[in-house]
């Protein structure tokens, strides 16, 4: 069995290697190392992750995703949590989460029946603690929203600031003609950011295009 590491975290302003080292001392405490690691910024609410689905493409059947907590593979609805958990099960992936004792205990686990039990016992916490991690998404977002929308009413909403290094950064990059997976993999940053980005650029290069036309067409 091999053992792939998946560290994500939600935003470029989060460190999503935080939790590396403390899965690679799990791991030997479990007998076992880490052969690979996927790490990606992207929220744990969108089912479509490139690092995820590449790690998903690479493993074989019996192979292991280990991750710190369940949230951190899944804040997914129902819908799509069934859509990427079929896919696991489907694989004849494991996941093994330090949250959950009963998903680790397959590593040790060589008796048929045991292991059986286990894997029915893993699979109802799994969906539990998915829910719980999606439940605490909502919430979460509810928050932010009743307190943009109090901001709001008070008129102190400033809205999120830019972080115009990071575009910099992305805008560069995309002159030079680099992908999208070469960007995030060089700045850590989402897919959307560099559309938004890709998008002005090419807003700018139309208004550019249509002043010198414009100018052709006055000095002829």
């Amino acid at each position: 069995m091999r053992v792939y590491g998946y560290l994500r975290a939600s935003t470029i302003d989060q460190d999503a290697n935080r939790a590396k080292n403390t899965l690679i001392d799990f791991a030997e405490n479990l007998g076992t190392r880490i052969s690979a690691w996927f790490v990606e910024n992207e929220s744990g609410a969108k089912l479509n992750r490139p690092e995820l689905f590449r790690l998903l493409e690479l493993a074989e059947e019996g192979d292991a995703i280990l991750i710190e907590q369940i949230d951190r593979i899944t804040r997914l609805s129902e819908s799509d949590w069934q859509k990427l958990k079929n896919i696991i099960i489907g694989n004849k992936l494991k996941i093994i989460s330090m949250d959950l004792p009963t998903s680790y205990n397959f590593a040790k686990s060589t008796d048929e029946f045991q292991t059986r039990i286990l894997d029915a016992i893993n699979s109802m916490m799994l969906d539990i603690l998915a829910a719980t991690a999606r439940k605490d998404y909502v919430d979460r977002r509810r928050r932010q929203a009743e307190g943009v929308k109090k901001a709001k009413t008070l008129g102190k909403y400033k809205g999120r600031r830019e972080d115009f290094e990071l575009q910099g950064k992305i805008e560069s990059l995309l002159k030079d003609g680099k992908s999208y997976n070469y960007i995030q993999n060089m700045v850590g940053c989402s897919r959307h950011t560099i559309s938004k980005v890709s998008k002005r650029l090419k807003e700018q290069l139309g208004t550019v295009n249509n002043t010198s036309n414009a100018l052709k067409f006055y000095s002829v």
